[in-house]
């Protein structure tokens, strides 16, 4: 039995093209994820102007990746790839520019995050409804999982470059390794084929967004796959918790501390794992069960890491610390599971003339659910403490894809086509 990931969607020249050069270009975006708020703190000492980088980075993601979905239905999607990898990269250079002139202007920093999201909106979803133009269907699911293992891989890799090359080098300078590292990206996209629209719509406003929910509302899998996934990352999603458990419960500083590097990076060292060892993905016929037995386990893995914080002895803690890694490590990987098979199903059930449009909602639904979890867990944890924010969150998560399950039975019976 094939145990590694299956790497046969890296035989098409244009696919390995694209894949490897996002290895590149992950880790370069992951700096500026790191020096965009850090920056942020720099200027204003406030964590409140901090935390409104989620609202410049949302309102955009939200507005144009649904528009960006649509674009990708009507517009030849390797020239809109071209162009918004342009902007990308154009964000990266004035972001560059900004602070190696030492500008203190918080908003101008906030402004030019929401341009990049902007740009980032409008790539992701036409990023995503290309692969299928590339790879056969029975190779969907391996190219789903090396695309995800590279975005997981990015974010260790980005976050603990950034942490020790920000002392050395300063901000603007990983600002323009971004940039840089986007060249990789262009390269990849110029030299794809030109892959033009195949439906009949030759316009991408309110009228053709809405088409895309309509059309999604008669595809009662796909419309379950993203049922689910709000459900994990709203109830299950416990990253709002890990400043006050790392300070609270594993003797880190207020400051930050090793326990908070370490709790930010498990989900992602296990969704790297859950990738290396993928092998077996594209052997799973029925997706739709394998996509409710993950997110289940997902719940349950949360579960068990608010017990073992719940166990800790406040500031004394380092082996439970290691056991509640453990957990969201568990959860990396499920996810990551859970995320290839519905990101295969998506490109497998979808028309390629709406494909682009369900993609953009898809990249609303993945950036959206954990930014309502973060305020669900704040609050919770205001009211019951982390430990039960946690496990209770993972709770939900259990009886809510249960119910799920039952009111959409055709995610259950979706057998994958060969």
């Amino acid at each position: 039995m094939k145990i590694l990931a299956d790497t046969t969607p890296l035989r098409n020249r244009d696919y390995r093209r694209l894949w490897s050069a996002g290895i590149v270009t992950v880790i370069g975006g992951q700096l500026s994820i790191v020096a965009v708020p850090q920056q942020v703190y720099e200027i204003t000492r406030s964590s409140a102007y901090v935390g409104l980088t989620g609202v410049f980075a949302l309102v955009p993601l939200i507005a144009f990746g649904l528009w960006g979905g649509a674009l990708a239905d009507v517009m030849d999607r390797r020239r809109l790839l071209t162009i918004t990898t342009l902007g990308l990269s154009g964000t990266a250079i004035l972001f560059w520019i900004q602070a190696a002139l030492g500008l203190t202007n918080v908003w101008v920093v906030l402004g030019l995050l929401s341009v990049q999201q902007a740009f980032f909106a409008v790539n992701q979803p036409t990023r995503s409804a290309i692969i299928p133009r590339l790879i056969p269907a029975k190779d969907l699911a391996a190219a789903n999982s090396l695309n995800m293992t590279v975005m997981q891989f990015g974010a260790i890799a980005g976050p603990l470059l950034a942490g020790v090359l920000i002392p050395m080098i300063g901000l603007s300078t990983l600002y323009l390794i971004d940039a840089i590292a986007l060249t990789a990206t262009l390269w990849a996209v110029l030299k794809l084929p030109a892959i033009a629209p195949t439906g009949e719509a030759r316009r991408a406003g309110i009228r053709q967004v809405l088409e895309g929910f309509k059309y999604l509302a008669t595809q009662k899998v796909l419309l379950a796959s993203f049922v689910v996934d709000i459900i994990a990352m709203v109830f299950g999603m416990p990253r709002a918790l890990f400043p006050q458990i790392a300070h609270d419960t594993f003797g880190d500083p207020a400051t930050g501390g090793l326990a908070l590097g370490l709790l930010f990076a498990a989900m992602s060292v296990g969704a790297v794992l859950g990738g290396v060892f993928s092998g077996w993905l594209p052997r799973v016929r029925y997706q739709g069960r394998a996509v409710v037995v993950c997110i289940a386990a997902w719940g349950l893995a949360m579960v068990g890491f608010g017990v073992a914080v719940g166990l800790a002895d406040p500031g004394s803690s380092r082996a439970l610390l290691w056991i509640a890694l453990a957990f969201l490590a568990i959860g990396g990987a499920v996810d990551m599971i859970s995320a290839a098979f519905r990101s295969t199903m998506l490109q497998e059930v979808a028309t390629d003339e709406m494909r682009g449009r369900l993609q953009g909602v898809f990249i609303v639904v993945v950036a959206g659910g954990p930014r309502i979890g973060d305020v669900a867990h704040g609050a919770a944890a205001a009211a019951v403490g982390t430990s039960v924010a946690a496990a209770g969150g993972g709770v939900l998560v259990v009886i809510g894809v249960v119910l799920a399950a039952l009111a959409f039975p055709p995610l259950i019976r979706y057998k994958v086509r060969r």
